[in-house]
């Protein structure tokens, strides 16, 4: 069978709102070649072994799992990151978070200490390090197993020098035994973070529920378990004039924005929009010290 003819027979089986772009990227995985390139030659003949893996691909797709889990990479931000079922799925909404991290800290060449809490694949951390080489960065994450992706992350992309990781439950309580950093309480420039923001009860109504880690995705009752725990800590671990920057769930804009100001006070703080016009990412930057 060639390109031609095996392309609209995946795209009559595959599920979900982008059956033919996921064909396309499907194909050209297994081909190993752009998918401007598989367009161009539809008249390449697959061999018995090729078909078989996409015939396996396929029905991993029909039972319901990601395609970027199948692949076993998915792009973020210009990068090509592995990815498991051990840890979410990189998602352009993060970008606006990345985006503005990558800038503010190139505004200000002391700004270098950064902190990714809950890292998982490694995407926020990673794309730091890739864009800011003077970055040195702790990153975070209560599962090992999602720690091992974006260990694997770091080196695939050779930042690995600049990234410490470390299991924990957000924020380290205290210096571990054999880390080589530096965990001084107040030294951090900036702490990112993406951490679980779904209630539960609207997690369990999601297809997302069945086929990506619940401990990337749930949030608590109302989403914000995970950000309350962190804004209530992340102010010890900042430097004067330190920002943190969480991504939120579109709908919790008002509620973060009630609790960022009932915890700074004198903290500027910023709710931004995506390209989508959803709220999704809060900006609180501490007040810097004045010498008396």
């Amino acid at each position: 069978m060639n390109i031609g003819e095996l392309i609209p027979h995946m795209i009559s089986r595959l599920p979900g709102d982008s059956p033919e772009l996921d064909a396309q990227v499907l194909l050209a995985h297994v081909l190993g070649h752009v998918r401007t390139w598989l367009l161009a030659h539809p008249e390449l003949e697959l061999s018995a072994p090729q078909l078989d893996v996409v015939e396996a691909a396929i029905s991993r797709l029909e039972a319901g799992e990601p395609l970027p889990y199948v692949l076993g990479h998915w792009e973020f931000y210009g990068l090509d990151f592995n990815v498991t079922p051990d840890v979410l799925i990189p998602r352009p909404e993060t970008e606006l978070l990345v985006e503005r991290a990558i800038a503010w800290l190139k505004a200000s060449p002391e700004r270098a200490r950064v902190i990714d809490v809950g890292t998982g694949s490694g995407a926020i951390g990673v794309t730091i390090a890739t864009h800011i080489p003077d970055a040195r960065i702790l990153a975070t994450d209560i599962s090992p197993a999602a720690l091992a992706v974006a260990k694997h992350n770091a080196e695939k992309f050779h930042v690995h020098h600049q990234i410490e990781f470390m299991q924990c439950d957000l924020l380290p309580e205290s210096k571990v035994e054999g880390q080589k950093s530096d965990l001084r309480l107040s030294t951090f420039n900036l702490i990112c973070a993406n951490l679980p923001y779904i209630p539960t009860e609207t997690l369990r109504r999601l297809a997302v529920f069945e086929t990506e880690p619940s401990l990337a995705l749930d949030g608590g009752a109302d989403g914000l378990d995970l950000i309350r725990r962190l804004l209530a800590i992340a102010p010890d671990w900042l430097a004067p004039g330190g920002r943190i920057m969480l991504e939120i769930e579109a709908s919790q804009g008002m509620q973060v924005l009630s609790l960022a100001y009932d915890l700074f006070s004198e903290a500027e703080i910023h709710l931004h929009q995506d390209l989508a016009g959803h709220d999704r990412l809060l900006e609180i930057t501490l007040p810097t010290l004045i010498e008396m």
